[in-house]
């Protein structure tokens, strides 16, 4: 959910450097035997810059950052780390040296990337400790099926001012004006316009009810003889098309669901502390 400052702006133009000097390094030893990759945790430090520790903890935590992105662990890639880890300490040295540290505008982005990572940091801990049921994924599933029905329509429309203009419409339609001509002329609706009124094919919950409602009572082929008012203005409904809808299984949109409930959660946790907070 949330990014690193300091990964963004540092680890692309570093990281060419520490793969230039990996492949200028002297290559290790050949060894008898093919080891898993060293891990550096038991170690205090993976180098030192100037007498000052670079952390084997922080080579470690890199390296789980590359691991979850797919990213092979060996030595090979401990190497480039490592000179990446180098390259950002001999830097950061020079920029505290050169006074940035105190600089106001600099010390406020450091300030927001690590109220960011504790943030990111508390929020993963929080999803952790409350992560969503099946029985959750399954009643929402269930809900927008629901919501779906099993048909899916293809229909056209005309969308004018008021019902004056529907009515005009109707009566050019009931004395033989092709619709998707009018719908190119009169419609104000510039989405479909252009393709004669065509809304393709969707569900009735994706319109107005007073829309979905008044197409779903179509024969195929049939116009709304009476115009039907919606918030956007008054239509003239074609119905061209009825179909069996396709409705995904549980187990292709599960891990979407559990993605769209986990976010609602957390919303609904920062909306609890805020509502608890004092804020001036």
């Amino acid at each position: 959910m949330l990014r690193s400052i300091a990964a963004a702006l540092l680890a692309a133009p570093l990281l060419v450097c520490a793969q230039d000097a990996a492949k200028d390094a002297p290559k290790p030893a050949a060894k008898p035997a093919a080891k898993a990759p060293a891990k550096a945790g038991a170690q205090t430090a993976v180098a030192h810059v100037n007498g000052i520790a670079v952390p084997a903890s922080r080579m470690e935590f890199m390296m789980e950052q590359q691991r979850s992105r797919g990213a092979p662990d060996n030595q090979q890639a401990r190497t480039m780390m490592r000179e990446e880890l180098v390259n950002r300490e001999v830097v950061a040295q020079e920029a505290q040296k050169s006074g940035l540290a105190k600089s106001s505008e600099v010390a406020t982005q450091m300030d927001i990337a690590r109220q960011e990572i504790l943030v990111g940091a508390y929020l993963r801990d929080w999803a952790k400790k409350h992560p969503v049921s099946d029985a959750e994924i399954q009643q929402e599933y269930d809900k927008a099926r629901a919501q779906t029905g099993d048909k899916e329509y293809r229909a056209r429309h005309i969308l004018v001012e008021n019902e004056d203009q529907a009515k005009a419409v109707i009566t050019d339609l009931n004395k033989g004006a092709k619709f998707d001509e009018l719908a190119k002329k009169s419609s104000k609706d510039a989405g479909s316009k252009d393709r004669g009124g065509d809304l393709d094919w969707n569900v009735p919950s994706a319109f107005d009810k007073q829309f979905s409602d008044a197409m779903m009572k179509l024969d195929k082929g049939k116009y709304t003889t009476t115009p039907v008012q919606t918030r956007f203005g008054y239509h003239i409904i074609q119905l061209d098309d009825v179909r069996p809808v396709r409705f995904p299984g549980i187990e292709e949109v599960k891990g979407r669901i559990q993605q769209q409930i986990q976010q609602h959660k957390v919303d609904e946790l920062v909306r609890g502390l805020r509502a608890k907070a004092k804020v001036e």
